[in-house]
C-alpha cells in the first residue's frame, strides 16, 4: 500500500507503476488514509459498478447515523443540493426515472445533429492556434470546445458563457479525496452562483422556449412525470461538468501521450482512419476519470474479504484500465487495439450519458489539429494538476 499515495507528486505524475503493485498484491485492499476499500482490477470493478448492493448515495435507504457517518457541514449544504439531485449521485427509483426524462431531450438525434457545429467550431480553435504559431493546447483548443459544445446545447447565450468553465472546475474540485476546506467553499460559491444563473434561464425558456435542451428539460414528461426545477438545474450542471471535463483532460493527456509515442503519433498521421480507435486508446492508456465511489448498502464479499454495509469501495478505473488479464501489453500506447473494454465512461446504470458526445468532440479536435497542424510537437514538458480523481495536466504547451 505504500505505493499508493494520492497526494504525492511523483505518484501522481504516473499512477499505474503503483497500480500494478495494487493488483499483484490482492483484489481488495482497505486503504486507512481515506477510510475506502480500493478495488484494482478490471473484472471487479466491472461487476461492482453494475452490483445492485452499491450506491452512488445510501440516503434513499438509511440516515446519516445508520451508516455511521455525519451529514455534511451546514455551509456545504448548497454543494450538496446541486451535486444531490443530478442522475450521478442518485439511485433506483429517482435516477430511473430522471434519466428517463433527461433521455427525451437529450437524444442520439440532437447528438448527431451537433456533428457540424463541433467539427466547424474545432476547425476555427485550431486555425487559431496555427494562426499564432501555437500556444496552450488546453486553453486554446481543449477546454472551449466541450464548453461551448455544452452551452450551445443548453441555450446559453455566448455573452453568459465565460464564467461556465471557472464553475464547473471550483465544484469537480469536491469530487477530490479529502477536500481542504478552501476548495469546498469555492465550490459552495460556484454551486450558488450557478443555480441562480440557471434558475433564471429556465423561468425565461418557461415563457419563451426554443429548440435548445433546457427548453426540452422543461417540456419533458412521461406518464404525468417531469423534472422538478431542481432536477433541471442539477441537469444542467451534471451535463457542463461530466460533459467537459472528461473531453478537456482526455484531449491533452491524449495528445501528451502521444508526444511520447512518437510512432503512434506517425501512425496517426498517416492514417487518420485510425481515429476512432485512438481515441478509445487514449482513454485507456491515460484515464481522465480515475477513481469513481460507492457506498455499500449490504454486505459484500471480494475475495474471501467480507466489505459491510457502510463503508465505501473505490473502484480504480485508471486500474482496471491497465489490467493485463483484459489489455495486452496494457502499458503500450496501440492505436490499433481491436479488443478495447476501457471503462473510462463508467457501466451500468451510471453509464455516461455523454460519451456519445465526448466521442464527437474528441474526434473533431483530433481531426482538425491532424489536418490543419500537421507538424504539432511539444514546445515545453507539461505540469500534472494536483489532483487524483480527475486526472489531467495544467497546460500543454504546443508548437505548430
Amino acid at each position: 500500500m505504500a505505493a499508493f499515495d494520492p497526494w504525492d507528486p511523483a505518484f501522481l505524475a504516473d499512477p499505474y507503476p503503483a497500480y500494478a503493485e495494487l493488483r499483484a498484491k490482492g483484489r481488495v485492499h482497505y486503504f486507512e488514509a481515506t477510510d475506502q476499500w480500493l478495488v484494482p482490477h478490471h473484472a471487479d470493478v466491472s461487476a461492482l459498478l453494475r452490483e445492485r448492493r452499491l450506491g452512488r448515495t445510501y440516503q434513499h435507504r438509511f440516515t446519516h447515523e445508520d451508516f455511521a457517518r455525519t451529514a455534511p457541514p451546514a455551509e456545504h449544504e448548497p454543494f450538496h443540493t446541486l451535486n444531490d439531485h443530478g442522475m450521478l449521485d442518485l439511485e433506483p427509483p429517482d435516477h430511473t426515472r430522471i434519466r428517463r426524462l433527461v433521455s427525451k431531450a437529450f437524444t442520439p438525434r440532437t447528438v448527431e445533429q451537433l456533428k457540424p457545429y463541433v467539427a466547424r467550431l474545432a476547425g476555427d480553435l485550431v486555425d487559431g492556434l496555427v494562426q499564432k504559431g501555437g500556444g496552450d493546447l488546453l486553453t486554446d483548443v481543449a477546454e472551449p470546445l466541450p464548453v461551448a459544445v455544452i452551452a450551445e446545447m443548453l441555450g446559453i447565450p455566448e455573452a453568459d458563457r465565460a464564467p461556465l468553465r471557472p464553475w464547473s472546475a471550483d465544484i469537480c474540485g469536491m469530487y477530490e479525496l479529502s477536500p481542504p476546506e478552501d476548495v469546498a467553499a469555492r465550490a459552495v460559491r460556484a454551486s450558488v452562483e450557478f443555480s441562480d444563473y440557471l434558475r433564471e434561464l429556465i423561468a425565461e425558456r418557461r415563457e419563451n422556449p426554443g429548440d435548445d435542451l433546457i427548453s426540452g428539460l422543461i417540456a419533458a414528461h412521461d406518464e404525468g412525470d417531469r423534472l422538478t426545477e431542481q432536477e433541471m438545474i442539477s441537469t444542467c450542471v451534471l451535463l457542463l461538468n461530466a460533459g467537459h471535463e472528461a473531453t478537456v483532460n482526455a484531449t491533452v493527456n491524449g495528445w501528451h501521450a502521444l508526444f511520447r509515442n512518437p510512432d503512434q503519433l506517425a501512425a496517426l498521421r498517416a492514417d487518420h482512419s485510425l481515429i476512432p480507435s485512438a481515441i478509445e486508446e487514449l482513454m485507456r492508456y491515460d484515464t481522465p476519470l480515475q477513481l469513481f465511489e460507492r457506498w455499500v448498502l449490504d454486505d459484500i464479499e471480494i475475495d474471501g474479504t467480507t466489505i459491510p454495509r457502510g463503508a465505501e469501495i473505490a473502484m480504480l478505473f485508471g486500474s482496471a484500465n491497465h489490467d493485463p488479464d483484459v489489455f495486452r501489453h496494457p502499458d503500450r500506447l496501440d492505436l490499433t487495439r481491436k479488443d478495447n473494454p476501457h471503462i473510462s465512461f463508467s457501466a451500468g446504470i451510471h453509464y455516461c450519458i455523454g460519451a456519445p458526445l465526448a466521442r464527437i468532440e474528441l474526434a473533431a479536435s483530433m481531426t482538425a489539429l491532424l489536418e490543419k497542424a500537421p507538424a504539432l510537437a511539444l514546445a515545453a514538458e507539461p505540469e500534472r494538476k494536483p489532483n487524483f480523481v480527475i486526472r489531467g495536466l495544467e497546460g500543454l504547451a504546443v508548437e505548430v
